[in-house]
């Protein structure tokens, strides 16, 4: 059955937004799902908290002496405050590489503040601004660790690539997992739904991946927790999510894809994968405050701007909203 998030203009609704979402516990059942769980996405940065278990698989982690922010900033999409920007330069520092060794590009911050920042003092953004910077970085710790060349670590037969691609399979179950090139020039994994809310399952759950994942796994949902500022920023619904809902890691990804490791709930833990098939941000964040709340994770009472973003017009009046109106199908 298909699922949707509507935008209204007036009381009439103007657009529909198809949601497909898996939620799976660490044994790989599905357990509910909206649309259709089986659904093939690219998991962009979704898929930064495994990337990054590079780090603990070549042994980068011990060798560089890996701190939790690094790890949490390795599995961002940062805002590019300069908070953000101090953890991935040192963490360069500690490789003894320099900011042109990232093969991410650079973009504006997503950081209103550090954007006006940089403008008015004339300054164009840097390769450590993009959203991306910490998870580069990581690869080229994990290069260095394994004694390869870190030139061209981006490249899908780089061995970093090729270790990030057996991580996923191991994880998720998968023998082929198709790729595309991500926003930052990295390979971009496409997995159905429902395996991929199986990985986020065992992030959620380290003692049920296979042993040699279960250190890296823990240390990554332990960072972000930790470290939710890091992860994405302030006021970032990733950040906001995290420092409000208890022992969940919440990881955005690009073109409507979100993913959620719950360690606790009524059901155990849980990995949840969601796609908006249109690729619509503002409808994707409006479906996971639905989502939460339909498990019984956020309160509707509870005060979040994503809940039912405004549409406005070119004067800044609000003319409409988005609403998330779907409901969960139970296994």
């Amino acid at each position: 059955m298909s699922a949707y998030i509507y935008s209204f203009r007036g009381k009439l609704i103007e657009n529909r937004y198809r949601v497909s979402l898996a939620i799976v516990n660490p044994a790989g059942n599905l357990l509910a799902y909206a649309g259709n769980p089986e659904l093939a996405a690219h998991m962009r940065s979704s898929a930064k908290p495994f990337q990054a278990q590079a780090l603990y698989q070549t042994g980068a982690a011990t060798r560089f002496s890996l701190t939790p922010e690094e790890l949490a900033l390795a599995c961002a999409s940062h805002e590019g405050t300069p908070a953000h920007l101090a953890v991935v330069q040192g963490f360069l520092n500690k490789l003894g590489l320099g900011p042109e060794y990232l093969a991410c590009g650079a973009h504006w911050p997503y950081n209103r503040e550090a954007r006006a920042a940089l403008e008015r003092a004339g300054e164009r953004p840097t390769v450590l601004h993009n959203n991306c910077s910490g998870k580069h970085t990581g690869m080229l710790a994990a290069a260095l660790a394994m004694g390869v060349e870190p030139h061209g670590y981006e490249q899908p037969d780089h061995p970093v690539q090729q270790l990030n691609l057996q991580t996923l399979r191991d994880l998720s179950g998968l023998h082929t997992i198709p790729y595309g090139v991500d926003g930052c020039s990295v390979p971009t994994f496409v997995l159905p739904l429902a395996p991929a809310a199986r990985m986020l399952a065992l992030l959620a759950h380290p003692e049920a991946a296979p042993q040699k994942y279960q250190v890296g796994l823990e240390a990554a949902f332990a960072a972000m927790r930790a470290h939710p500022d890091l992860v994405a920023g302030p006021g970032a619904i990733d950040t906001v999510l995290m420092q409000t809902v208890p022992m969940l890691v919440a990881k955005r990804g690009a073109d409507g894809y979100y993913a959620m490791a719950l360690r606790e709930s009524r059901w155990g833990p849980l990995g949840i994968a969601l796609k908006i098939e249109d690729g619509s941000t503002v409808a994707r964040d409006s479906a996971v405050v639905r989502l939460l709340e339909l498990l019984g994770m956020l309160s509707p009472d509870q005060p979040l701007e994503w809940r039912t973003p405004p549409v406005r017009n070119v004067r800044g009046l609000e003319v409409g909203h988005y609403e998330a109106a779907f409901e969960l199908s139970w296994v």
